[in-house]
């Protein structure tokens, strides 16, 4: 079983923190960018077609409310389901920079800001 640590390079597309996720530890996933298989996600699609590191790089909609990728039916639903707060896991990132959110998370040892 992975360790949670620091790393900038596991914060996924979307805010949430993949190096304290329960299938990331338990080694069943990758990690957001390293997810071959995560081609379903369109928040991980259109970062990786504008070479954003997360949605906090987005210049064309100036909040992540606003984007219809990030803020859909099932976002809502999982955040509901989990008490998870992508938004202002990528509000912090935009505030205090990714090397901040990974070290804040990894100390927290939690994969997202709670609602």
């Amino acid at each position: 079983m992975r360790q949670i640590i620091n790393d900038k390079n596991l914060i996924a597309y979307c805010g949430l923190y993949c190096g304290a996720c329960q299938r990331y530890l338990a080694e069943k996933c990758s990690g957001c960018g390293a997810n071959e298989k995560a081609g379903w996600c369109k928040i991980r699609a259109c970062c990786i077609d504008h070479k954003y590191s997360s949605c906090a790089d987005c210049n064309i909609i100036a909040d992540a409310k606003d984007c219809k990728k990030f803020n859909n039916i099932i976002s809502r639903l999982f955040a509901l389901i989990f008490r998870s707060n992508r938004k202002a896991c990528i509000d912090l990132i935009k505030e205090k920079g990714r090397e901040h959110f990974a070290e804040e998370m990894s100390v927290k040892k939690t994969h997202s800001i709670r609602r």
